[in-house]
């Protein structure tokens, strides 16, 4: 059983910052990449950022110089800084992360539930 557990969500001003974080546990042997989605109203879910095992990073353009991802790879966690928040950053935050389960041969995607981020004034 594996769960990842969004957390940090919550109501920011335009400009703000805020981090959200997820933390994965269970039976999990390995972690792989690891990655921020968001859905706003209306829109189908958006790739955000990446990090893959070593660090390397990747981000959308919407949010690149503004967000950063990270990850601890000894707590299986990975975080989200954003700054300079808009309110077109307004969306429910997932967290993803591509592992390997003990005694699972494959590699398999899971989600977090979502954390909600709310951008206004």
């Amino acid at each position: 059983q594996v769960q990842l557990v969004e957390s940090g969500g919550g109501l920011v001003q335009p400009g703000g910052s805020l981090r959200i974080s997820c933390a994965a546990s269970g039976d999990i042997l390995r972690i792989n990449d690891m990655a921020w989605y968001r859905q706003r109203p209306g829109k189908q879910r958006e790739l955000v950022a990446t990090i893959g095992s070593g660090g390397q990073t990747n981000y959308a353009d919407s949010v690149k110089g503004r967000f950063t991802i990270s990850r601890d790879n000894a707590k299986n966690t990975v975080h989200l800084q954003m700054s300079s928040l808009k309110p077109e950053d307004a969306a429910v935050y997932y967290c993803n992360a591509a592992l390997l389960r003990i005694a699972v041969p494959f590699e398999h995607i899971y989600w977090g539930q979502g954390t909600q981020v709310t951008v206004s004034s």
